[in-house]
């Protein structure tokens, strides 16, 4: 789509926003009725948004010229652990205090869940909904609940940004001008948008891996140019320090070792998670390879390489998956009044939303002594994770054979020439 073309479409679909007062008045009311929410929470216990002021002191840190991996900050000993190009991005939270920053926190992330979820419904294809404000305010209302997407909230976490800025950047048609550059600056931030780099490449768009590769190195450069001690530090030794992000078997980490160290009761699993990650990350690139190639959807070959990325990383907390807002666009966009796929819709949402992970025992080592019966309620992500990559390996055991004037995207056996409207 052109820029004058959404221009137009921006303006039509506000047009028809205004001429139904009503619902624009409901969503708005709805919103507002959100964010009351959750500042009469914040009143009751306050959000502690530890990570911003992590963020804060690892600006501060790059901005003076002091020790970014030897710091602490707040009463729980945090350290910095993204990668030096981050600290150099984060020195503007250093121009307000922290207070200010927080409110400021809170205003960017509803900002970027109304920006995710716009763009999660063009890349299921429900482009008029995409552009209804009405739809956009209510979806940013009623998201804002999801517990992965209130965690990021309550920590003061930089999930949405990135997956904005990867979803958007992987949406484009194939053959735009730098496609994968934005995602390798993503993980030149937070190492795990990496993933999606080896999913274009998989998936045989070889330039725009190679983009993805370029925007991750140029922020290593940048980041060692700027900090070259701590940049040496990072990708030396730091990186590899995977306790100092945080304990992997409590149940804040909805990765499949955090999985794995709780059916065990075992704190360092070691080849008892490091082989099944390797199966999962091999069958997980797979099956995004198939849905692309076999079904031309490029958005849910996106969204199994995300659960792929979150499934294997060593601690993926449960505010990291903020990928269930367009998994969830994704699964509403082929409901087309199915009970089943409406029931498995409700139940996908219910499990991003009922917090089962924080109703087990979980104080101390509790974590490590959950019963059987109650680890599909301290792991539910990672079990809905598995579940999705089965799911969609058994949906495209065959290659799509679409009828003529179908609509449904054929299989892809090549790259789709520059300039061609994508499937995602």
């Amino acid at each position: 789509m052109s820029a004058a073309e959404a221009t137009w479409t921006w303006r039509r679909t506000w047009a028809q926003s205004v001429a139904h007062p009503g619902r624009l008045a409901l969503a708005t009311a709805l919103l507002l009725a959100s964010f009351a929410g959750l500042w009469v929470l914040y009143q009751v216990q306050p959000l502690p948004m530890s990570d911003i002021a992590v963020y804060r002191a690892e600006g501060a840190a790059a901005a003076t010229g002091g020790d970014l991996y030897g710091f602490t900050v707040t009463k729980w000993h945090l350290p910095a652990t993204y990668p030096p190009f981050a600290a150099l991005l984060f020195i503007p939270t250093t121009w307000l205090s922290l207070g200010t920053l927080k409110v400021v926190c809170v205003l960017v992330n509803a900002a970027l869940l109304a920006l995710l979820i716009h763009l999660s419904c063009k890349a299921a294809g429900l482009r008029r909904a995409a552009h209804t404000v009405p739809v956009l305010l209510a979806a940013t209302a009623l998201g804002l609940w999801l517990e992965p997407v209130f965690q990021t909230f309550v920590f003061g976490q930089i999930n949405l940004a990135l997956t904005c800025l990867v979803l958007w950047d992987l949406s484009r048609p194939d053959g735009a001008r730098f496609k994968g550059f934005a995602t390798g600056i993503a993980a030149g931030i937070k190492l795990t948008p990496a993933i999606f780099a080896v999913y274009l490449l998989v998936t045989g768009r070889v330039k725009a891996a190679g983009a993805a590769l370029a925007g991750f190195l140029v922020s290593v450069l940048l980041g060692w140019l700027v900090l070259p001690d701590a940049s040496i530090e990072f990708w030396t030794r730091r990186m590899y320090e995977t306790g100092r992000v945080g304990k992997v078997w409590i149940v804040d980490n909805q990765s499949l070792q955090g999985l794995i160290t709780r059916v065990l009761h075992e704190p360092e699993p070691g080849l008892l998670w490091a082989v099944p990650a390797l199966l999962v990350a091999a069958a997980g690139l797979w099956a995004a390879r198939r849905v692309y190639l076999r079904r031309g959807l490029d958005s849910w070959g996106v969204l199994c390489t995300a659960v792929t990325a979150l499934l294997v990383s060593p601690i993926s907390w449960s505010h990291h998956w903020v990928w269930c807002v367009p998994l969830l666009v994704a699964l509403a966009a082929h409901t087309r009044r199915i009970p089943w796929r409406r029931a498995l819709l409700a139940a996908v949402t219910l499990a991003f939303t009922a917090r089962t992970m924080w109703i087990v025992p979980h104080s101390g080592d509790l974590d490590l002594r959950v019963a059987w019966w109650q680890q599909p309620l301290a792991s539910p992500y990672p079990l809905l994770g598995l579940a999705l990559l089965a799911a969609v390996v058994w949906w495209t055991r065959k290659p799509l054979v679409a009828p003529a004037g179908s609509g449904v995207p054929a299989p892809r056996t090549a790259p789709e020439p520059a300039g061609r409207a994508p499937a995602f």
